[in-house]
């Protein structure tokens, strides 16, 4: 008898940040892709956790709950933006809250600065961009693109990312991100396991050194989210021989929005043995069925 092992995806989101499915959703479009197990990651927020361990039983998809962290890399010709995937924490650890709630905040205040600063040029207010946002979701730039595509000033998210909100566009206000390593420690305090999400995309920006990621490994990053649509052969081949060589967990997920991107949920995948690793080292349990 042959046993087909577990379909799991690690990274996803939710209309608790930039999604566009409810956690509910998240958990019914994974069994439509015959995924087993998922993780739902919104950023800075564990607001969908309670609904999409609602959707366990109804789906029969088990959850991993999880979180995407933004953090920054600090070099000399400025900071990087990386993002940091948090697996099975204890969601009322204070300093972790204390930091999600900080970048949250700030994130609403980026949003409404930049916001003011389209509106100077473009038919969208701050109401429009509100009526792109879910109930408490992490507001960010893909619910201002939102509004610019209701309003048909772009045709996409993706069109809005490359123009007016691209980070060298006069619209991009940055926002508040604790240092990376400071993250990573809080994350295992708080009895995470922190993954650095999506560290070879290079089309989103600068990304850090095999150097840094050496450093982050020493101070208890856990993995790399290594197989990701934003990776090429090269950089995925790259980033699994620094994996190997620095005792790395290897994971692969679809970082999947909705409608709000292509990713296809499920389109890439974590070993099942990765996963057992991740919730023999975190302080939650998966939920399943």
């Amino acid at each position: 008898m042959i046993v087909t092992p577990p379909r799991i995806d690690l990274h996803t989101h939710s209309r608790a940040s930039d999604g566009t499915d409810s956690p509910h959703g998240v958990l019914v479009a994974a069994g439509a892709a015959g995924l087993d197990v998922v993780a739902l990651t919104d950023h800075d927020t564990t607001a969908g956790w309670a609904e999409a361990a609602d959707a366990v039983a109804v789906t029969g998809v088990a959850l991993v709950r999880g979180t995407e962290i933004s953090t920054r890399v600090r070099t000399e010709g400025g900071s990087i933006s990386v993002h940091l995937l948090s697996y099975l924490h204890d969601p009322g650890d204070t300093a972790l809250r204390a930091e999600c709630d900080r970048t949250r905040t700030d994130r609403l205040t980026r949003a409404r600065r930049m916001t003011a600063l389209l509106a100077e040029d473009f038919p969208v207010t701050w109401d429009d961009v509100v009526a792109q946002t879910g109930d408490d979701a992490t507001v960010g730039r893909p619910h201002l693109a939102d509004a610019l595509v209701a309003a048909g000033v772009v045709a996409s998210r993706d069109e809005a990312f490359a123009t007016m909100l691209h980070p060298g566009a006069r619209y991009y206000v940055p926002h508040y991100a604790p240092d990376t390593d400071v993250a990573v420690r809080t994350v295992l305090g708080a009895g995470g396991v922190p993954v650095m999400a999506h560290p070879g995309a290079g089309a989103r920006g600068r990304t850090v050194s095999d150097e840094t990621v050496a450093a982050l490994a020493a101070v208890g990053l856990a993995g790399l989210e290594v197989d990701h649509r934003d990776h090429d052969d090269a950089a995925r081949r790259r980033l699994r021989a620094l994996a190997a060589d620095l005792g790395l967990l290897v994971t692969g997920s679809s970082d999947y929005h909705g409608t709000g991107k292509r990713n296809r949920i499920g389109e890439h995948t974590t070993a099942p043995e990765v996963l057992a690793q991740i919730e023999e080292r975190g302080r939650l349990d998966v939920i399943r069925p």
